[in-house]
Formats: C-alpha cells, structure tokens, sequence
C-alpha cells in the first residue's frame, strides 16, 4: 500500500539538512505542498479499489500527520536556535554606567510659560475654567446674541441640547471670576480652546491666552501700555505696534492689535502679505452690558481685555510657518526646542 518507513526516513533526513525558514519551507512544499509526495498519495485514493480504500486512507492520513509533527517539530528547534542567537546579539550589562535621557518641553509650552511668566511679573492672577463649558457663560452672558455667526454649528462644537459645549474662548473664565470676586480684577485665562477650524494656520484645537482688568480707574490708555509693555518683553526687542478699530460683542470700543513684521522689519514679504504689519491680537474695553451681567456696576467700574492665540506667537516666535508641526509629534521637529 504505502511505503511509510522509507518516505518518513526520506523526510527525517531532509529536515536534518534544514538550516533555516527557507529550507524548511522548502521541505514543507516538498511532502505537504500542493504537488508535494504526500498529496500525490492522497489524490491517488480514487484509484484504489473500494474495499481497500478505509485502510489506505487511514495509512495516508497517519503519513500526513506524522510528516506534519516532523516539520513542526524542527520549525520550534529553529526558532529557538534563532531567539538564543537574538538574545546573545541584544544582551545587555545593565551596570555599565549611562547618561540620564531627558526630553525637551514643547515649543507651545515653552511659549505659553513664557507669556504667563510676563503677566505674573505684572501683577496678573493666573486662573482656570472648565473647557466643557455652558452656552450661558460661552455666549449669553459675553454679549453674544443668539443669531451671532459665532455660534452656528460650523464654528462650535456643541455636545448636547442642554446647552454644554467644548468652550470656544477662555472669556468664560472671565465671567466665572467677574461672578465670584469682587473688583479690583488683574486675571489672565489660559487653556485650550475648541473650534471647527482646520488649515495650515489653524487647528481644531489650539491654544488661548485671554486678560482682564477691571478696575476704577482702567482705561483704553492702560490696556495699550500693557499690551505694548507684553510684546515688547515677549519678542524681546522693541516691536513697532499698531491698534485699528475692530468689533467684539463683549467689548466697546474694540480693537486688532498688530506689530512690524518681525520677519522682514515691516519691508514687506510673504508672510505679512507685504503689508509690514502681524495681527496678533484683538482687545477693547469690556462692554457695559457684560459688566452688568457679572453684578459689577459699570457707572463705578470699567475694564479692558485682551485675547492671544498661543499657537500664533509661537509660529512668529520659532519662525514655525504650519500649525500641523506642533501636534505630529516628530522628533526631528521637537528636538529643536
């Protein structure tokens, strides 16, 4: 019927002359392979006569099985010859003595401990808000009427019907610390913000440093001297700087604020659009409607804010010309801080 002893003998000497994957697939398509000497065996089964086809099918069966343990067996004895050899090329003496890895903060980091650290040496609270924030302090009670752009569905993430969103400015945390505290304020607001926003100068998620004043005495005058006083010490160079008459709901009167462009010295070039002239900012004294829904009299007290895109001044700062470099996490990039 079948010669069992000769082909598993034939095949044992086979595997002994295996070195590697290569041969023992090799071997393997030799006796299992699709023409290989096994399944020849097992196609032939039509030619035996019936009544000894059950025992031949049986001996091919017990041959393929037998055949199959052989090469199984040797694919465990080369895969442990391969695994001692990797673990004597990887071994490593774990008491030679090495140098201490350390990673570098992040260039937006960098930059936001750096405007925080200005405010602070003026006088500035640092404070926090919640980023799932709710429409009523978001919107309603900065100003915001209902039908404002700002708040379609294509600029503001919104997360139920109950009015919760994922805040798309810092200016909450204003009004949260208007409600709490009585004025004198000096507070900054710094933290993430969401928007649905996506190019190479803009990001879904970025960045926001928002400041507020409210005071007796706070005046349009005192916010130009603060925010040119900031420039200056965050470029670290006298920067030329400019206020044009802009419109925020939550301020009255508003303002850009724009400084020489410190990449061509306001010469003019791409990135300035050869104007000469960087937005960088908007401001405005805080509008009395805003002062009366935080519970602070605006007859006796008034207020300016300011609001920064953290992202922006690191871009002008680094010389980064796409916002996408600071959340793809390569190395290459981030080394460079």
């Amino acid at each position: 019927m079948i010669n069992r002893d000769s082909l598993i003998e034939e095949l044992k000497k086979d595997l002994d002359k295996v070195k590697g994957e290569e041969d023992l697939l090799r071997i393997k398509n030799k006796y299992l392979g699709r023409t290989g000497v096994v399944t020849n065996l097992i196609s032939k089964i039509r030619e035996i006569p019936k009544e000894r086809r059950r025992e031949y099918g049986r001996q091919v069966n017990a041959l393929k099985e037998e055949a199959e343990n052989l090469i199984e067996k040797k694919r465990k004895e080369i895969n442990e010859i391969l695994r001692r050899k990797r673990l004597e090329e990887e071994w490593i003496d774990v008491t030679v003595p090495y140098e201490a890895l350390r990673g570098n903060l992040h260039p937006l980091t960098l930059t936001l401990e750096k405007i925080v650290d200005i405010f602070r040496s003026m006088g500035f609270s640092v404070e926090e808000g919640p980023e799932v924030e709710l429409e009523k302090y978001n919107f309603d009670m900065l100003n915001i009427p209902p039908e404002h752009p700002a708040r379609d569905m294509q600029d503001t993430f919104y997360i139920n019907k109950e009015g919760y969103l994922l805040r798309t400015h810092t200016s909450p945390v204003q009004i949260r610390v208007m409600l709490k505290q009585k004025p004198p304020i000096y507070m900054i607001a710094p933290g993430k913000v969401y928007r649905r926003d996506d190019d190479p100068t803009h990001s879904p998620m970025f960045h926001q440093v928002e400041g507020l004043v409210i005071s007796e005495n706070a005046n349009f005058g005192n916010m130009k001297y603060v925010i040119s006083e900031f420039l200056k010490t965050f470029f670290e160079k006298e920067v030329p700087v400019r206020f044009r008459v802009s419109y925020f709901p939550f301020t009255e009167p508003s303002a850009e604020v724009d400084i020489g462009c410190i990449i061509c010295e306001g010469s003019g070039c791409r990135v300035c659009k050869d104007t000469g002239w960087l937005e960088v900012m908007g401001c405005g004294m805080v509008h009395p409607a805003v002062l009366e829904n935080c519970n602070i009299d605006p007859e006796t007290y008034q207020g300016f804010a300011f609001g920064m895109g953290v992202e922006r001044l690191c871009m002008l700062y680094y010389r980064i010309d796409n916002i996408r470099l600071f959340y793809e996490n390569n190395l290459k990039f981030l080394k460079q801080f």
